[in-house]
């Protein structure tokens, strides 16, 4: 059996409204340092790359040193990790809700 992967890093990471607009604008799928996505973002280049930090330790995104400059992108696999997740939760209360429906019918 494979160990159950840390989805709770991953929700902690995109429990914050920056760090799921930065996701957003990474899934185009090319690489972006924090400066390019700070532009439009009422913040600093180094405020994004504490986000991107935080993205990194949930393994939803991987950085590459390009000469000075870091480049990231987004790995979606842990996301694919949190929606099977979702989906066995999901699926474990709708059978609990059919049992319920099906002994308040009897």
């Amino acid at each position: 059996m494979s160990p159950e992967p840390d989805i709770s890093a991953v929700f902690a990471a995109l429990a914050d409204p920056t760090r799921r607009q930065l996701v957003m604008s990474m899934s185009s799928g090319s690489t972006v340092t924090a400066t390019g996505l700070s532009v439009g973002l009422p913040m600093t280049r180094q405020a994004v790359a504490k986000h991107l930090a935080m993205l990194d330790h949930a393994g939803l995104v991987a950085a590459e040193k390009r000469g000075r400059e870091m480049h990231y992108r987004l790995t979606p696999e842990p996301l694919a990790d949190a929606a099977d997740w979702m989906a066995a939760v999901g699926e474990q209360w709708d059978d609990r809700l059919s049992a319920l429906k099906r002994h308040l019918s009897a």
